[in-house]
């Protein structure tokens, strides 16, 4: 039996996370999120009481270089949160990228929850949206026969790719023209500050609302942080508690957030000391490998991702996932992604995995 299939998860070892590929969201908390756990205050955030949790979210707001935070669940729960708090008065539309969490990954929530129509617009250069590509599809209008645009939403990492920060300027220079409010999926923003793109503050400075998540890439059990304006949290926490999002021992959660931010992220708006460049510079191994055995990659690999064309290869997916089992792997399809606990042990199994699917 393969090892990472007999190692039991537990707080002092990844466990079969050390050769799990599908998803940054699979790391295993460790022994110090463990101790953050054990040593953290018990108070009622449903008061507003808890220090370790408000502690928290100051600490985000501050590095996003925003006014107030608030902790959550999950990305998509701060994602529905922070769309609801923006928009007030339909009709109003939400215009992202075609392949966004936001509109392919959330259930509908948008048009359940804020009765906004999403647009998804496909990038003209195949990668992230640019503001040609904004104002090809906003609508400015005021005809009765339209839907008007009232948020840009932009999700970065989006499959791995970078938003540089020149062209997210350059769009919240539009928005801010024409009224229209930016919000900023960052579930990944971490590896976008980790690949030197820029920091969390700088990117803060060009939208009104940013979601970031501890359990993506930094390794924490759970939860997400929403920051903004002072106003515009405080509606937050409003449409946190309609939906059930209201914690009581809060504590329990975030301590082990704050953890992952200082261990993992580093020290800073810029994530200095952080643990996700090994993870960049090992996707780009394994990028450069699948190239070497004559395969072709679907997406530019700017940090932890990489995204290997089945279909030109002639490749089954099913056979993908059957030889990775089979190594002690663990695949789903085409999506490689790298954390910070896969070992290197893990990357050579891969690579066999990939020579072996090529043959």
């Amino acid at each position: 039996t393969p090892r990472s299939h007999s190692v039991q998860n537990a707080w002092s070892t990844p466990g079969s996370a050390e050769f799990d590929f599908r998803s940054d969201t699979i790391t295993t908390p460790t022994t110090s999120m463990l101790m953050a756990i054990q040593n953290t205050t018990l108070f009622d955030d449903g008061y507003g009481e808890d220090p370790t949790t408000s502690s928290l979210e100051a600490h985000m707001a501050e590095l996003c270089g925003h006014e107030a935070g608030v902790f959550l669940l999950s990305g998509t729960m701060g994602n529905q949160i922070a769309l609801r708090s923006l928009l007030t008065q339909p009709p109003h539309a939400v215009l992202c990228d075609h392949r966004a969490h936001i509109l392919c990954l959330e259930a509908g929530g948008v048009s359940m929850l804020t009765g906004a129509m999403v647009s998804g617009v496909v990038p003209s250069n195949g990668n992230y949206l640019l503001l040609e590509d904004i104002e090809k599809h906003v609508i400015l209008s005021d005809d009765c026969h339209a839907c008007p645009t009232k948020v840009i939403s932009i999700e970065n990492t989006l499959r791995g790719i970078i938003t540089p920060l020149t062209e997210v300027q350059r769009i919240s220079v539009f928005a801010r023209k024409h009224g229209i409010k930016m919000h900023l999926d960052g579930a990944r923003l971490w590896e976008v500050v980790a690949a030197g793109a820029g920091s969390l503050s700088e990117y803060g400075a060009y939208f009104d609302s940013m979601t970031l998540c501890y359990s993506k890439g930094l390794g924490a059990p759970v939860g997400s942080i929403l920051v903004g304006s002072e106003e515009f949290i405080k509606r937050a926490r409003w449409m946190r508690q309609a939906i059930g999002g209201t914690l009581r021992q809060a504590g329990v959660l975030t301590s082990a957030a704050r953890n992952a931010i200082d261990v993992n992220f580093g020290v800073g708006s810029n994530g200095e000391g952080n643990v996700l460049k090994r993870t960049h510079a090992i996707a780009q191994r394994i990028a450069a490998f699948w190239l070497s055995l004559g395969g072709s990659i679907e997406h530019p690999v700017h940090t932890n991702m990489v995204w290997i064309d089945l279909k030109k290869a002639g490749v089954d997916p099913q056979r993908l996932r059957d030889v990775a089992k089979s190594k002690g792997v663990k695949l789903t399809r085409g999506r490689i992604v790298v954390h910070y606990q896969i070992s290197d042990e893990a990357v050579d199994r891969l690579k066999d995995v990939l020579a072996t699917v090529m043959q």
